[in-house]
């Protein structure tokens, strides 16, 4: 999965520093991370232009080994042309993988960032705090940290059949290519495994039983901490009911005839292959 990155090390630990040789580095530009045009790969230090002028402002995101990454505020003078600008979805195939990660996972703390510049309490202004990764409102006192959404994958199985899904195209045009598993988010005071339940039974009208939790995942596309769950079909009528807002096809298959696809970097295929290759 794409936060598997050994033997490289994440660390996450907020001890913020100043940038110096060996750091990579990002730039945000109309919601698109701008990548170095020469390598495809975040840009390193030596492809800045430090020692023509002071270092520009920026923002200590983490360390992976001994190197740092950091959110430079502003494009220095003269870089646009060595700039490439990509969407997120790049980062699903960039290589190698642990930059990949960095990268998105880079991505998910400049929004986070620029989506708590003011205090949602009193409107103030919020600055970084001292201490811990949050920002603080100087006003009111109010202290934010990074959003992380919990979410449930669930992989619904009756024997050897498995229960495969895709978006409906209205809803995600450009998400009904590959088989998926069911997924949601959870609700306010909702245990997981509630949410299992009731996710199955909202998008595919399924009652289930014996849930089993496989692995959790941080999936920084979209904020979330996925927790991944096999669970039973709690019936022996296998006839799927869409909710056709969110789904357009339930179909169930046998371990045997699973169909191909999907991306290793995501705990949706990793859950299929588990799956595929016997019992869970």
């Amino acid at each position: 999965m794409i936060q598997d990155i050994q033997p490289h090390h994440y660390d996450n630990a907020y001890h913020p520093r100043a940038p110096r040789p060996g750091d990579r580095f990002f730039f945000y530009q109309g919601g698109e991370t701008l990548l170095s045009k020469a390598t495809g790969l975040p840009f390193t230090w030596e492809e800045l232009p430090f020692a023509s002028g002071e270092m520009p402002d920026y923002t200590y995101l983490f360390t992976i080994d001994q190197v740092g990454f950091f959110w430079l505020h502003t494009l220095p003078a003269g870089l646009e042309e060595a700039a490439l600008p990509v969407k997120d979805a790049a980062f699903r195939t960039l290589q190698p993988g642990w930059l990949a990660f960095a990268s998105i996972t880079a991505s998910q703390l400049h929004r986070w960032y620029q989506n708590n510049r003011f205090c949602g309490r009193c409107g103030a202004a919020t600055e970084p705090d001292a201490v811990e990764r949050a920002m603080r409102c100087p006003a009111c006192g109010n202290l934010v940290y990074p959003t992380i959404s919990p979410a449930v994958i669930v992989a619904v199985t009756h024997g050897d059949r498995l229960l495969l899904t895709k978006y409906s195209p209205k809803n995600r045009p450009g998400s009904t290519r590959n088989y998926a598993l069911i997924a949601g988010f959870a609700e306010i005071g909702e245990p997981l495994e509630d949410t299992v339940r009731r996710e199955v039974m909202e998008e595919v009208g399924l009652p289930v039983k014996n849930l089993r939790f496989y692995k959790s995942q941080p999936w920084s596309f979209s904020g979330c901490l996925l927790s991944g769950f096999y669970c039973d079909l709690d019936s022996e009528d296998e006839t799927v009911t869409l909710q056709e807002d969110e789904l357009g096809e339930g179909t169930w298959f046998d371990r045997a005839e699973l169909p191909e696809g999907g991306s290793p970097i995501s705990l949706t295929w990793e859950m299929i292959d588990r799956f595929r290759r016997g019992p869970v």
